[in-house]
């Protein structure tokens, strides 16, 4: 037998705590984040605006959409670039480096 949990209403959703913060590491930087937040939106938090570079020019970039269309949000998280940091949700430990380029250093471009 299965308990059937009734949906919580918008005005119980208000009062909502997010349980405590964890720690992502950012360029070699703690960086707090709240559990269900996105790697982005922890960086936002912290003051952190850019964390990619465009390929041409080296201009910064950070979120700019939110929604995984633009990919400006690109960093390295955990060794692996391209990942759009708006959709990721930010885990306790995770390694998130600025991402320069294409963020593949290896290739030749």
């Amino acid at each position: 037998m299965s308990i059937r949990r009734t949906p919580r209403t918008p005005a119980e959703l208000v009062g909502a705590e997010p349980g405590p913060a964890h720690t992502i590491d950012f360029d070699g930087r703690p960086v707090p984040a709240l559990p269900g937040r996105t790697i982005a939106a922890a960086l936002w938090a912290e003051g952190i605006l850019a964390w990619r570079t465009t390929r041409v020019g080296g201009r910064p970039r950070g979120a700019f959409c939110g929604i995984g269309v633009c990919f400006d949000c690109l960093a390295t998280v955990n060794g692996r670039p391209n990942q759009r940091t708006c959709l990721i949700p930010a885990r306790p430990g995770d390694t998130v480096t600025t991402q320069e380029g294409h963020g593949r250093a290896d290739l030749a471009v």
